[in-house]
């Protein structure tokens, strides 16, 4: 209820362009995505016609999805203008909201948390994995330590399993017969990350969103779902990963 009383709220933020629908623009900058009632300085942003009578509804943004974030303002040429993306000199002006993905996402959260690398566990899965497919160790590692902190019997609520957190549907993909094998699902992840960096052309920010919510967000929005647990696991396998490179002493990079 929260959250319909939410979105109803920053509903009546935005001006209306009619008395049913009105233009919100989808803008995306630095592969993060955002909403605003006017084009963002800085950002890449197309127009979508919203019914306003989706305020009614959970999903108040239609078929663009749901998005995670507070609402910012700020005076552009005599007109307030509203986002969900937060710049410098823009002003908070709404509670913050946040809607999780949809049910039938891939996405998941992550059981790991950030802490001290481990290169202790599974040290031979990791070191055969990255050898076989071309995918870095330290990558490898970072996905592990943040998906499962490395508890090859995890299970996450939506069904993720090992080592490696596989969805069902992928460890059938890959022909995994044990998903709580070790040495099945690093495997199976770096086969699967080999693809996903020959699809994104080497972004590790797009691998690990898709790796968490499925190749098919991270085609609808065109770049890393606005999805809360998302965004926040993408930041997170970033940061591990910087630290992995560093604990097998390989340079970290500077975009990083």
């Amino acid at each position: 209820m929260h959250v319909r009383l939410a979105l109803a709220g920053l509903l009546c933020l935005l001006p209306l362009g009619g008395a049913q629908a009105r233009t919100v623009y989808e803008c995306l900058r630095d592969n993060r995505l955002s909403l605003s009632t006017a084009p963002e300085p800085g950002s890449r942003c197309k127009p979508k016609r919203v019914n306003d009578r989706k305020a009614k509804v959970p999903n108040f943004w239609g078929d663009q999805g749901p998005v995670r974030g507070n609402v910012y303002a700020k005076n552009l040429n005599g007109v307030t203008v509203y986002s969900t993306r937060r710049m410098p000199g823009w002003k908070e002006v709404a509670e913050p909201y946040r809607l999780h993905a949809p049910r039938d996402s891939w996405a998941h959260e992550g059981l790991g948390e950030l802490g001290t690398p481990r290169l202790d566990v599974f040290a031979a899965q990791f070191i055969a994995a990255a050898k076989k497919t071309g995918v870095e160790e330290a990558w490898l590692r970072a996905i592990a330590h943040a998906e499962s902190d490395f508890n090859p019997r995890a299970l996450s609520p939506k069904g993720a399993q090992g080592v490696m957190q596989l969805m069902p549907a992928l460890s059938r993909a890959y022909g995994v017969t044990d998903p709580y094998s070790s040495a099945q699902s690093i495997d199976c992840a770096a086969r699967h990350i080999r693809e996903l960096m020959r699809l994104y052309k080497g972004d590790l920010a797009l691998v690990a969103a898709a790796y968490n919510a499925g190749t098919g967000a991270v085609a609808r929005y065109g770049g890393v779902p606005p999805y809360a647990e998302t965004e926040d696991y993408v930041e997170k396998v970033q940061a591990l990963y910087a630290r992995y490179r560093s604990a097998l002493k390989k340079p970290v990079p500077r975009n990083i």
